[in-house]
């Protein structure tokens, strides 16, 4: 097996690192390339700007989920302390290359960036690392090709890859900076999705929530559970079991539910859980919905029995509870009765309830669409579009000759006896 080397601090790790990586492996056809996170970053941080071993080595499983070119080793964090890459060398050759190079002849690929050729002879027995491995050269700095060649008087291979002018102590600024201002600094298009997810769900580096409303993450009830993580997990099963058009809807009421949130006070990562999860079990066979929720001890109406599949929020509920640990009782309760909706019905499960109805895609009256755009304030101005949702709702089944359930009529009933 070729093998390359990269090592670094990977603090964290970001789009130039894997950018690099890629071209190396494709470049010299190699098999895969390790990744190798230093015990302790060279930089000195400030208080609260740091993120641990663990930290680092998540963001990093993060970064290359699902591609095997990417092996991730921890033995430089295992070692602790100062390691030097001579050591780091001998034991990943112990462990990948017991003979000292692999089969077909070729000894791991040690992969530097240019700025690091100048120093290169003063690095701790720098003799043995050129006879343990080849060494590739990468620009960062975007150097002339002669000009490396000049002050490199040691054998190596020049990639000729684009540099991409990114660094982790540039994110790490720009994620402390958007804490402190509050102004979106876009750090995060340089680093993948799931990178992303630990910085915010860890607030490292200075992460703070831009959150509307005057509740703060400390504030709210399961916060972990409605973590970037979590949905993350939650949308990427959405995504595979749902059809395309199906899978754009949930996105679509996700959305729109995170952006009601917001104008009334609730959690907007909790409405954009709900709203990627509420179809999840949208497309489970009749017999098989009715058994999840058989299971789960749910009560089932003749209706829900005849046509059962009235029970895909409520199986998608339970779904979200047994195999994604998510026990938010407002994401359940607003997962469940999205269909029907339910007479005692909590803010999180009006806010799905509308989203669902009236995404962006759904062809509704321009008058009811303002409502949903726009209208905010307390939950009495949330009845308000419930209420002129419910009743087009009810309207739209009544003329395809479709019974409504008793949830949906005594909500319905509920609030036509508030309004009058």
């Amino acid at each position: 097996m070729k093998l390359g080397i990269l090592g670094g601090s990977f603090n964290p790790v970001h789009v130039g690192h894997l950018f690099l990586a890629d071209t190396v492996l494709s470049k010299l056809k190699l098999d895969r390339v390790i990744l190798i996170p230093a015990y302790q970053s060279p930089f000195k941080l400030s208080a609260g700007i740091a993120s641990s071993a663990d930290d680092r080595l998540d963001m990093l499983s993060a970064a290359v989920a699902g591609d095997s070119r990417f092996a991730i080793d921890p033995c430089e964090i295992m070692r602790e302390g100062v390691s030097y890459t001579v050591d780091t060398l001998e034991d990943i050759i112990a462990r990948y290359m017991p003979e000292g190079k692999s089969r077909d002849g070729c000894r791991p690929k040690l992969i530097i960036g240019d700025d690091l050729v100048a120093d290169f002879h003063k690095w701790q027995n720098s003799e043995k690392i050129l006879q343990l491995a080849d060494i590739v050269i990468a620009r960062r700095i975007d150097p002339s090709a002669d000009k490396i060649k000049k002050i490199c008087d040691f054998p190596h291979t020049l990639i000729d890859n684009e540099v991409m002018n990114i660094s982790s102590n540039m994110i790490r600024q720009l994620v402390a900076e958007e804490g402190e201002s509050g102004e979106i600094t876009g750090w995060r298009s340089l680093v993948q999705p799931g990178v992303r997810a630990i910085i915010e769900d860890r607030r490292l580096y200075g992460y703070k929530d831009r959150f509307s409303s005057k509740e703060t993450y400390e504030d709210i009830a399961d916060r972990t559970e409605c973590s970037q993580s979590n949905i993350q997990r939650i949308e990427t099963a959405a995504r595979e079991t749902l059809s395309t058009g199906r899978f754009l809807h949930s996105r679509n009421t996700a959305l729109m539910a995170s952006d009601m949130c917001r104008r009334f006070g609730l959690d907007p990562m909790a409405g954009y859980l709900a709203g990627i999860a509420h179809d999840l079990a949208k497309q489970i066979e009749n017999k098989q919905l009715l058994k999840i929720v058989k299971n789960a001890e749910i009560k089932i109406s003749p209706l829900e029995k005849d046509k059962p599949n009235i029970l895909h929020g409520k199986a998608a509920a339970v779904l979200l509870r047994d195999r994604f640990f998510i026990h938010n009782k407002d994401v359940l309760e607003a997962v469940a009765c999205h269909t029907s909706g339910s007479e005692n019905m909590g803010p999180l499960a009006k806010v799905i309830y509308i989203a669902d109805k009236t995404e962006s895609s759904r062809n509704i009256d321009s008058e009811l669409r303002e409502m949903c755009l726009t209208f905010a304030g307390g939950e009495s101005d949330l009845d308000i579009i419930l209420f002129a949702v419910l009743e087009r709702t009810i309207k739209k089944l009544q003329a395809k000759k479709l019974d409504l359930s008793d949830d949906t009529l005594r909500l319905y009933n509920k609030m036509k006896k508030g309004k009058g």
